[in-house]
């Protein structure tokens, strides 16, 4: 007999159903989110079992990563893909996890990728900078705001990186305004000292990797988004074709178009934010060194509008990105953009 199973996971807890060939419940429980206790309910079915299915939620990586070390084989279930019929009246933790185990038995189960357990870290560190950046950002933000509304001058973001904790007091002449840029300003200074040493480890991982100078014949792509794009593509032969990698970017359009008529958009968020963020980034730079893809970018603001035109050559860019790292070339300006 042939078992499918469903693990419906969350944030303390995760419902298993086990199905055989006919569709029947064999197994379901809920277990506390503890790989110990799982592996050892599934012990009894293990020769059976064809196949476990987790949804791809946030707190994934144990429960994957423990049950492929135990031996079984592991389905990561895309949930933007994945919809049930929209007219069942009543659904639950446990007709899900049928759901994802029924899926599975009928080979049509939308996947997501399993990123490397070894390549994972780095990737998340970098994920982390970004966060700490956009901490950063913040807090000057609020500083240049507390400036504009009590003096009615505005210092730059470079200009306030520059400035001490003990020179707010010639910027505001009260003690508490002053207080308050201080304090901020040594929460940014701290978050600089954390961001700099995150560029530095993951830069002392990456650039033994090829691909990081590769990318970086395209004028604009610095290191941060050649970071970026090495760590989030991953393995480059998991996109079956240039058309995959775009759309996994966020760089391809979405429509619904019946009987010629737009009928509404589909999900424009299935992908990689931080794959779009790099792409559309590197247009904005490399716009200013390339003259090739400031033409084509005009030629393109010229008929349709300007963010149309900008993410027109972050879609160009990342389809010349792909060869890239697929073929492993120098960026060739003219292909791309002739």
């Amino acid at each position: 007999m042939s078992l499918y199973g469903g693990i419906d996971l969350h944030s303390n807890n995760s419902v298993v159903v086990l199905l055989d060939d006919h569709d029947q419940v064999i197994y379901q429980k809920r277990l506390p989110n503890q790989l110990p206790a799982i592996l050892d309910q599934l012990a009894a079915y293990r020769a059976e079992i064809q196949g476990l299915v987790v949804e791809s939620t946030y707190n994934w990586y144990w429960l994957v990563d423990g049950l492929m070390e135990s031996g079984y084989k592991v389905h990561l279930a895309n949930p933007t893909a994945m919809r049930q019929y929209s007219g069942l009246k009543h659904t639950n933790d446990y007709s899900d996890a049928h759901w994802l185990a029924h899926l599975l038995r009928l080979g049509v189960l939308p996947e997501g990728y399993i990123y490397p357990k070894a390549d994972r870290p780095l990737r998340d560190l970098l994920r982390k900078r970004g966060h700490l950046v956009a901490q950063q950002t913040a807090n000057i933000l609020s500083i240049q705001n507390i400036l504009v509304r009590n003096t009615g001058s505005r210092l730059s973001a470079k200009q306030i990186k520059e400035l001490r904790p003990h020179e707010a007091a010639f910027l505001l002449s009260h003690e508490d305004q002053a207080l308050a840029v201080s304090s901020v300003l040594r929460v940014i200074h701290c978050l600089a000292d954390q961001i700099r040493i995150v560029e530095q480890r993951v830069r002392s991982e990456i650039k033994r990797t090829p691909l990081y100078q590769l990318l970086q014949t395209v004028k604009g792509i610095g290191a941060i988004i050649a970071q970026t794009i090495i760590l989030e593509t991953g393995d480059i032969r998991r996109f079956a074709s240039v058309g995959d990698y775009a759309s996994y970017c966020r760089l391809v359009g979405s429509a619904k178009i019946s009987n010629g008529k737009y009928k509404g958009r589909g999900n424009r968020k299935n992908g990689n934010q931080y794959l779009c963020w790099a792409y559309c980034e590197a247009a904005h730079f490399t716009m200013r060194f390339n003259p090739e893809i400031q033409r084509f970018y005009q030629r393109k603001a010229a008929k349709t509008k300007v963010p149309i035109a900008h993410k027109s050559v972050a879609h160009k860019l990342a389809r010349a990105c792909y060869h890239v790292m697929r073929d492993e070339v120098p960026f060739d300006v003219g292909k791309a953009f002739g």
